[in-house]
């Protein structure tokens, strides 16, 4: 592990559990069967868990290690293997910009759930937005094996993408608190946000 790794280890991805396990704490319902799509180590998952034993989230991911926090399931990124309206809620936590096409994944998950999709996930609105969720990927995936095609989406994309789903935005969260008060003003800014969103009921 280089010293960059290290340093992102120890100081950014533990404050970033802490942190993002909080507001998924605060945005999940009750009592729910939670799918993690794109879990990695499983360690964000453990610790909602930690503050919501009334949640039982399950994993799954393109790429599954061996030292995962929670059980895994292996999926090929595109097609998620659950049966409709399985589980009562579908998280994304920075999954949807690692894909190709965002759209389908979520297509997926209106699919899956039955209540709430919950999305953690990047504006590239702003000065320099690209280049430093560029770098800010590079640095905490590029030594795991996640492919980085950098597709990142402006917040009107991600409003449009909701309502051509039929999805309802609940809740919106941005400046988040994942870095130090230093580090903020670089990578923090408007650069992220949590969304909770609601399929539109169709009546069936």
């Amino acid at each position: 592990m280089s010293l960059v790794d290290r340093v992102h280890e120890s100081h950014v991805h533990r404050r970033r559990v802490r942190v993002l396990a909080r507001h998924l704490a605060e945005m999940l319902p009750r009592d729910a069967l939670v799918l993690d799509v794109g879990c990695g180590d499983g360690r964000l998952a453990q610790a909602v868990m930690a503050q919501r034993p009334d949640l039982a989230i399950r994993g799954i991911d393109v790429l599954v290690r061996p030292d995962a926090a929670i059980p895994v399931t292996w999926f090929d990124g595109v097609h998620i293997p659950f049966e409709d309206r399985s589980v009562d809620a579908v998280v994304f936590v920075d999954v949807l910009h690692h894909t190709a096409d965002p759209t389908s994944l979520l297509r997926e998950a209106v699919r899956v759930t039955r209540e709430t999709i919950v999305i953690k996930d990047h504006l590239a609105d702003g000065l320099l937005a690209l280049p430093t969720l560029r770098f800010m990927d590079r640095v905490g995936n590029a030594r795991h094996g996640v492919a980085l095609p950098y597709n990142y989406w402006r917040e009107a994309q991600w409003r449009d993408a909701f309502a051509a789903l039929g999805l309802t935005i609940e809740e919106w969260r941005e400046r988040l608190g994942l870095y130090s008060a230093v580090a903020s003003m670089f990578f923090d800014r408007s650069l992220h946000f949590i969304a909770r969103v609601r399929p539109v009921p169709t009546g069936r």
